[in-house]
């Protein structure tokens, strides 16, 4: 049974930084980070797909973001530098036994999902 748990979440400054860790990703080979902003729909953030570990950002996040994966530790990170107040959201992890890159980060190809970690970046 899958189970993933986020964590890292917190308040930092305009410009500062934060990792979120996911652990509970072990033999997942489809992972990825989400975020939901109140009001908001849910969106993709970054995911690693299988095939020699492709990775895919969302451009909102590309170039301050950095998605990884530690298979020894069973662990999804997402460091996060340069944030920003419109990164104040939500933030779940998700996976799925296998997917294929579909374009873009995409829910569906995501059966399991953690209980979040919020990010909260103040204006």
């Amino acid at each position: 049974q899958v189970h993933l748990v986020e964590s890292g979440g917190g308040s930092v400054q305009a410009g500062g930084s934060l990792r979120l860790s996911c652990a509970g990703v072990a033999g997942l080979y489809c992972v990825g980070w989400f975020r939901q902003a109140p009001g908001k729909e849910r969106e993709g953030v970054a995911a690693i797909y299988p095939g020699g570990g492709f990775k895919e950002y969302a451009e909102f996040v590309k170039g301050r973001f950095t998605v990884s994966q530690d298979s020894a530790k069973n662990e999804l990170y997402l460091q996060m530098t340069g944030l920003k107040p419109d990164d104040t959201a939500m933030y779940y992890c998700a996976a799925d036994d296998y997917c294929i890159y579909p374009g873009y980060i995409r829910e569906a190809d995501f059966a399991h999902w953690g209980q979040g970690t919020q990010v909260t970046v103040p204006s």
